[in-house]
């Protein structure tokens, strides 16, 4: 559950800094509506499985509000990668154990 969540945030992270592109007009207007939907599928997607993620892997309600409020900020979705990297490698060391 926890890498199908981190190829989730890392897509959803990409296509909100597509979204803000189109803001500075770095990519044509023409794309919002593409790239919209498209973001608003994965925003969607994301908060599923960070709601499934956090039952699954038994975390905080702190560390749930935490990683719904990184959707929200740019860039935040690399501190929601590192955090889950830790997680993968300590279920890792569990397994082994």
């Amino acid at each position: 559950m926890l890498k199908i969540f981190r190829g989730i945030s890392l897509i959803e992270g990409l296509s909100f800094l597509l979204i803000l592109c189109v803001t500075l007009n770095i990519i044509s207007r023409d794309f919002v509506q593409v790239l919209g939907m498209g973001h608003g599928v994965l925003f969607m997607i994301y908060i599923v499985f960070a709601f499934l993620t956090w039952h699954k892997e038994k975390w905080s309600f702190l560390t749930f509000i935490l990683i719904l409020l990184a959707s929200l900020v740019p860039f935040a979705f690399i501190a929601v990668e590192v955090f889950v990297q830790k997680e993968l490698k300590n279920s890792h060391k569990s397994e082994v154990a």
